[in-house]
């Protein structure tokens, strides 16, 4: 307390204020008179105001407590801090938190992944992949490259080949290629690239034995993957990730999301902030092919996640594998179904046609096109840039800003422009 606010009450002031007399020293035998005291006033006068002032004192103290100090609409919208205030480490595949340094810089492998009904589903250990670029690989069917790091899955794939496109997408994350052959100009990118090239052969991949699965039965393990690589001599990865939120940002910008409000989840170094639109709680996007390939997501407010499924109405449901069940097995026969449900879900719109040989497709992945980013259930529109194939993609926002990722398993599709994206 103010030294100029102290009250200071004497043994003589309580007494008056209790008994309401004093003792007046007259002459002795005269009764005592009662004494009406400036001393009297001013004491209860001093009481009465230190009271009020205790009142005042103690409201404004509550209040400063209830109310946020920061003024104008940052008292209902803080800024989200720009730099990264969780502690850890964490991955730059994910944006998640890892165990320690070395597993940041873990070897990465990229995997091509059927997507065909002609037993291509379900996969088994996608659910693993931090990073999944779907595109069409031919006749409309569309095919993943899975990006993986540090698996666990006892059983991965199945294992399909390899197109340009994919190649260019996945050169950014310095990984093992794996696949079983591919497409004539890929294979002579992948063989004179100096890439880290694994394709099919017994050692490292084994056939499954269940029958519905027909050609797309190639599988391999975290096993044989890291055998490989041992092999070879490759031992870290020197991935170049996407820009991505901290947990801590992420789950800010998730809590004061659902608005048009601006918040600043992009981080340049300018400061700017871009606009969140109303939320996006289902996703259609369209190949421009059959249903069959055609995807829905539906975004689950408690996972804070996005459902897939395909526009059929079939959920995309995969294997996930446990890690004690490692060896060469199908995986219906150890593993149990569980449906895909990415963290943040990217679609970018791509100039999509005919390869050179007649069949197989050619997409752009050198230049720019118009992106959607969906996470915490909304979504930013903007653009996706890459200059080289050895230069990850870049998303930004209609500001030209960076937009950071949030945390966790990504699914980037390239849609054609012919396709479409509604939500």
């Amino acid at each position: 307390m103010d030294e100029k606010n102290k009250i200071t009450i004497t043994d003589e002031d309580l007494k008056e204020a209790f008994v309401g007399k004093s003792v007046d020293k007259k002459a002795d035998g005269e009764k005592p008179m009662k004494k009406k005291s400036k001393d009297s006033k001013k004491f209860w006068t001093i009481l009465i105001c230190g009271i009020v002032s205790f009142l005042v004192g103690t409201g404004l103290i509550v209040l400063a407590i209830l109310l946020p100090s920061t003024p104008g609409e940052a008292l209902e919208y803080p800024e989200i801090p720009s730099n990264n205030t969780d502690e850890g480490v964490y991955s730059l595949l994910t944006g998640e938190k890892i165990a320690d340094e070395t597993a940041k810089t873990a070897p990465v492998y990229c995997i091509q992944t059927p997507n065909g009904t002609d037993g291509g589903r379900p996969q088994a250990g996608l659910t693993q992949a931090g990073v999944i670029f779907e595109a069409i690989a031919e006749a409309g069917i569309t095919r993943f490259a899975a990006i993986y790091q540090n698996p666990t899955s006892a059983i991965i794939g199945p294992v399909r080949s390899l197109r340009t496109y994919y190649l260019e997408w996945d050169t950014p994350f310095d990984c093992t290629i794996v696949h079983a052959g591919g497409a004539d100009d890929a294979l002579a990118a992948v063989q004179s690239g100096g890439y880290r090239d694994m394709t099919e052969d017994s050692t490292h991949f084994y056939r499954g034995t269940y029958k519905e699965r027909l050609w797309n039965n190639l599988f391999t393990t975290p096993e044989k993957l890291q055998d490989f690589n041992t092999s070879k001599g490759y031992t870290t990865s020197d991935l170049k990730g996407f820009s991505r939120l901290t947990p801590y940002e992420s789950n800010q910008m998730r809590a004061k999301e659902h608005g048009d409000k601006s918040f600043d989840i992009t981080a340049p170094a300018d400061g700017n902030t871009s606009e969140m639109t109303a939320d996006a709680s289902e996703i259609k996007l369209r190949f421009g092919g059959s249903a069959t390939f055609n995807v829905i997501y539906n975004y689950d407010a408690d996972t804070n996640t996005y459902l897939r499924s395909y526009a059929n109405g079939v959920k995309h449901e995969v294997y996930v594998c446990p890690e004690e069940n490692l060896g060469d097995k199908n995986p219906e026969d150890v593993c149990e179904l569980k449906q895909m449900a990415p963290s943040v879900v990217i679609a970018m719109m791509v100039q999509e046609g005919r390869a050179a040989d007649g069949y197989h497709e050619a997409i752009t992945t050198i230049g720019s096109g118009k992106a959607y980013v969906f996470q915490n259930g909304t979504v930013i529109s903007g653009t996706w840039s890459k200059t080289t194939k050895y230069d990850q993609i870049k998303f930004l926002d209609e500001d030209g800003s960076e937009i950071k990722l949030a945390p966790g398993q990504t699914f980037i599709s390239a849609v054609p422009n012919y396709g479409g994206v509604e939500y």
